[in-house]
């Protein structure tokens, strides 16, 4: 299933996040490997969002670093840090969408600001990228109150994917899904990443989605990652948190499903 290289396209070191007197995390190290599907997990607190947005910029660390192709992003002048950050495409959790705005529109938006494209332009290239997130043409034209749920995940993706980045950042993407959507969305991303050659990096709780399409899992524990390998190597720590989760009941769902899936 891997398209993963050895080659780290992210590396965090020593990541210091602290809200007033709460330290979210201390000394944090990860690596993301060009290609693969990083599953980011955790305990409600350890902070994956916050990890997410330290990386793409969305919030300063009060130390450490964040490399990502080789730059670190935290020194970098500002205009450099926007061109880099142009490489990433985002999926916050609830959409994000501008509701005055189109699916279009919402789509457009960043190839007409960062991109400068015409807006026949933008909207041309706009309506490919709907297509590619896996939306009928007709959504183009409604608005996100007009959209469900599913579809609200899928124009998000459509924007996300706009600049054709090299890196795709998931906030909980089939969070409020239906099994079916979420699986359906599962496979969306994972057909997206074997065929533009994306890095993936995924904040999720769904084991499901963990079992389907993940490469590599870290795991957010102790204001750490207290591991980050292969998804067998990290079900079977010694950690309660890790046998809780992996090996519950839902995790043990999810596991049977997935090797049923492998055996069809």
């Amino acid at each position: 299933m891997s398209a993963a290289t050895n080659e780290a396209i992210i590396e965090v070191r020593g990541l210091v996040n602290r809200f007033g007197t709460h330290v979210v995390h201390e000394n944090l190290d990860l690596d993301v490997r060009r290609g693969e599907i990083l599953s980011v997990v955790g305990g409600s607190g350890t902070g994956k969002s916050v990890l997410l947005r330290s990386i793409i910029g969305l919030i300063r660390a009060a130390s450490g670093s964040v490399r990502v192709f080789g730059e670190d992003l935290l020194a970098l002048p500002a205009a450099q840090r926007s061109l880099l950050e142009r490489r990433f495409g985002v999926l916050f959790q609830k959409g994000a969408l501008f509701s005055s705005l189109t699916v279009t529109e919402n789509v457009a938006l960043p190839l007409i600001e960062h991109a400068r494209l015409s807006r026949p332009e933008a909207a041309r290239l706009a309506e490919v990228k709907i297509a590619l997130a896996g939306l009928p043409a007709i959504a183009g034209d409604k608005y996100p109150s007009e959209l469900s749920g599913g579809m609200i995940k899928r124009a998000a993706l459509a924007r996300a994917l706009a600049l054709d980045p090299d890196i795709l950042f998931l906030d909980e993407p089939t969070a409020g899904l239906d099994p079916i959507g979420a699986a359906a969305f599962d496979q969306l991303i994972l057909t997206l990443r074997n065929a533009l050659g994306l890095t993936v990096f995924l904040v999720t709780h769904d084991l499901d989605t963990i079992y389907t399409i993940t490469d590599r899992v870290a795991v957010l524990a102790q204001k750490r990652v207290l591991i980050n390998d292969s998804l067998a190597t990290v079900a079977a720590l010694d950690d309660k948190w890790i046998q809780e989760y992996f090996h519950g009941p839902r995790g043990r769902a999810a596991y049977l499903a997935a090797v049923g899936e492998e055996r069809h």
